[in-house]
């Protein structure tokens, strides 16, 4: 699989210049990023739209030994009163099978809340989900994204030969 490496640059410019224009025709009360990897396009989303609200959501599909959960387990998420009837933009940085989205906008569907997702990449032939996807996203893509707050990218980079 190819690898596709995001500098901070460009992944600053997918988020303003692909997914703000997207979002600005959409109010919205709160901002739930998905950590780890939602967290950086959630704030530069909360800055550029002046979304003061920023909740976040922890969410496991993966144990210490890599072995894949069917079913999350949720290690943070906001009350429901915190959902309830509010309009939640769902943030992360890659729907790829897009269990972890999907498992969060439905948490604020039976919380009360008016979610919508999005993400910087959408891999629609890697989703689980074939007729869900993202609300918003920037790109669509097939390749491994190595964003530059990956922890392994030094060593993806060297074993690529771009170091």
């Amino acid at each position: 699989m190819s690898k596709d490496f995001h500098s901070w640059q460009q992944i600053e410019a997918l988020v303003k210049q692909k997914l703000i224009p997207q979002l600005q025709a959409q109010p919205y009360d709160t901002i739930l990023a998905i950590t780890r990897g939602g967290m950086i396009p959630a704030c530069i989303v909360s800055e550029v739209l002046g979304i003061r609200n920023v909740l976040t959501a922890a969410v496991m599909f993966y144990t210490d030994v890599e072995e894949t959960l069917e079913e999350p387990i949720f290690l943070q998420f906001p009350g429901d009163m915190l959902l309830v009837s509010k309009r939640v933009l769902i943030v992360d940085d890659v729907w790829d099978s897009g269990k972890t989205a999907y498992s969060v906008r439905e948490k604020v569907r039976r919380a009360g809340g008016k979610p919508s997702v999005a993400v910087i990449h959408y891999k629609p032939s890697k989703s689980r989900y074939p007729n869900e996807a993202p609300d918003f996203y920037a790109r669509e893509t097939d390749a491994w994204i190595v964003y530059p707050w990956d922890p392994d990218r030094e060593k993806l980079l060297n074993e690529a030969g771009l170091d």
